[in-house]
């Protein structure tokens, strides 16, 4: 089988899932189905678990199909088949309930993975993505700006915030419980899935998406999260951010100077049937305000 590792800042990123030798469990509290499917060239991102499921007997059938698919899937990208393995996990989401969560964000993963082997970035972005979502109605990932404020110590002693048990947490850990996977597993496959995300947004290399991938690390960092990285994962993370922030500024910068030039062929295109161009206006940023004012040169040139 392939090697149980992470290494999601070289070619050789980590697969295998943690899960991937094992069936899922048997899922618990089955009712009648809903007769969906999720594939992955669906738009929007996957729906809402229903209330209803299959019957105990149908989901177990349907999920030994899906496994037995995601073995095959599993070899052939062993081999180095990585197109053929994507189109298995394909069949494998498409045998797989649409209501069990954990067992399509571990095929949303694997996928992913093969997308980095075949360096389509975006496609890696989308796959891991939709992984993510899954996972958010089993457990959510802190936001943005919370670890933001963790990051810049503003969130207190560091400790996780105490939720109130309100019926979205009831429902979130009945789903849990169903789900018949820990906190730990869906932790350590959330983990699996940024560390992926992150890879193909770095290497898409636009302004937008390498502060996506930096959002991605502060998620990874947020003191929620840390206690399941394993030391070598924390390590990378933090050397992938450090090693982000002159590429992120300078992406920033490049942008605002394509964004800048297109701004000033289209000013000047406007003010040439009137003689002028945009040398004639020179803007002047006040030092105290860091507002802008603009003063018009009659001599500039055209």
């Amino acid at each position: 089988m392939i090697a149980n590792h992470h290494d999601s800042d070289s070619d050789t990123a980590s697969f295998k899932s943690f899960d991937d030798n094992e069936l899922s469990p048997p899922h618990s509290k089955s009712q009648p189905p809903n007769g969906q499917r999720y594939d992955r060239h669906t738009a929007s991102p996957p729906p809402p678990p229903s209330t209803e499921r299959f019957p105990p007997e149908e989901e177990a059938t349907l999920l030994a199909e899906s496994n037995s698919l995601k073995g095959s899937a599993n070899t052939l990208f062993g081999t180095g088949s990585f197109e053929n393995a994507i189109q298995t996990y394909d069949k494998a989401l498409a045998s797989c309930p649409n209501y069990l969560d954990y067992e399509i964000a571990v095929l949303r993963s694997n996928v992913a993975a093969c997308y980095l082997k075949l360096r389509e970035w975006k496609e890696a972005v989308e796959s891991a993505g939709k992984g993510v979502e899954c996972l958010e109605r089993v457990e959510p990932l802190p936001s943005p700006r919370k670890v933001k404020d963790a990051k810049d110590g503003e969130g207190g002693d560091g400790e996780d915030v105490v939720e109130e048990v309100n019926e979205e947490v009831e429902k979130r850990i009945e789903r849990l419980q169903q789900s018949g996977h820990t906190i730990d597993e869906v932790r350590k496959l959330q983990i699996k899935l940024l560390l992926r995300r992150s890879k193909a947004r770095t290497e898409l290399s636009s302004w937008a998406d390498l502060q996506a991938a930096d959002e991605d690390h502060r998620t990874l960092l947020h003191p929620s999260i840390t206690p399941f990285l394993t030391s070598m994962d924390r390590r990378q993370v933090e050397d992938s951010a450090r090693a982000l922030a002159p590429r992120l500024n300078a992406a920033k910068e490049r942008e605002m100077a394509e964004m800048m030039g297109k701004l000033k062929g289209l000013g000047n295109s406007i003010l040439k049937p009137f003689g002028l161009s945009t040398e004639n206006f020179q803007f002047v940023k006040d030092k105290g305000t860091g507002g802008y004012s603009m003063n018009f040169n009659q001599g500039g040139k055209s």
